[in-house]
């Protein structure tokens, strides 16, 4: 092999410049140059290439966001699109692929795999809600943000004796809900993989303030529903509190990555590129207790699902429920 791509697809996420650098160096190593690949599957088939080289990334390892930029391309589930990124990659002498992203990232991979092309997946994305491995690129960024945040906002709260409902990313895993939460000693953290009884959430609520506490945090997932709303069905359970309600939307994707997340991508991307000299395709690179792993992407797709700290969550309701 003497030429590999790589593209970054799907939400952008800290980390994922360390994963693209490791890609290039590792792939130098080896005698073979990198093609970066702008604008993800969209460039993919439209031939958006650069060459990259060391000058290129050496500076990216610290640099939140992704170099390559990214961008939705549905359009990719076609079967005759994918059939013109294939052809697009061998004219520019391109052997194999390496695609950043999340699971409709994968997914793409997996679909250039059944047709013929090498391609291997790199998990990035903030969520941190790929089946199979306990760690995302991007993950640990997100949640250190958000635990930031929320101290910032307990500080305000504790001035003024507010509860404070604070919103953070998370569309269908509560990942950072659960992190950011503990991490804060959140009074309550809604989840979309666990049911909610507002009557609950408030009497704990009022306990802790009964405790001595002067200030109240529920840490929402955005899966559940929009801050505003929950604030508004919340009210008419204790409508004797003042409540205030924040939304961190992206701040939480942007932003140097910390040092776990530069880490991580940077041992993801070495191993992808190594997989994929070695003839491996159709998989993914993630962690298990803290060691590199690799996954089936059709294993991870269609057959896993993914799943929080449930024990985390036990001990947020047990350390907050008192009485």
């Amino acid at each position: 092999m003497r030429r590999l791509a790589v593209l970054t697809s799907g939400g952008d996420a800290p980390g994922m410049n360390a994963a693209i650098r490791a890609v290039v160096e590792e792939g130098l190593h080896h005698e073979i140059e990198v093609m970066g690949v702008q604008h993800g599957f969209k460039g993919l088939v439209e031939g958006e290439y650069i060459k990259l080289g060391v000058a290129d990334v050496t500076h990216a390892i610290r640099r939140g966001g992704t170099i390559l930029y990214s961008a939705r391309y549905p359009e990719f589930k076609e079967e005759a699109v994918q059939k013109q990124a294939i052809k697009k990659m061998e004219e520019n002498g391109i052997e194999g692929l390496i695609v950043i992203g999340g699971d409709g990232s994968f997914a793409g991979a997996l679909s250039l795999t059944k047709l013929g092309f090498p391609a291997v997946g790199i998990p990035g994305t903030i969520d941190n809600d790929i089946p199979g491995t306990e760690y995302t690129i991007g993950f640990d960024s997100a949640m250190t943000a958000a635990t930031i945040a929320i101290d910032n906002i307990t500080d305000t709260a504790a001035s003024h004796n507010r509860t404070f409902v604070v919103e953070v990313m998370g569309r269908n895993a509560g990942d950072i809900a659960i992190w950011a939460g503990v991490g804060t000693g959140a009074d309550a953290i809604i989840i979309p993989e666990e049911e909610f009884f507002m009557g609950d959430i408030v009497r704990r609520v009022r306990a802790s303030r009964q405790h001595g506490k002067d200030y109240s945090i529920i840490v929402l997932a955005e899966g559940v529903m929009g801050v505003e709303d929950f604030i508004k069905e919340y009210k008419k359970e204790a409508p004797e509190q003042s409540v205030r309600g924040v939304n961190l939307s992206h701040i939480q994707r942007g932003g140097n990555p910390t040092g776990r997340d530069r880490v991580f991508a940077t041992l993801m991307g070495a191993k992808a590129v190594d997989l994929i000299l070695h003839g491996q395709s159709g998989i993914y690179v993630g962690i298990i207790g803290e060691e590199l792993a690799v996954f089936d992407i059709v294993e991870t797709l269609e057959k896993v699902k993914h799943k929080v700290r449930d024990d985390l969550y036990e001990l947020n309701r047990s350390l907050t429920d008192r009485y």
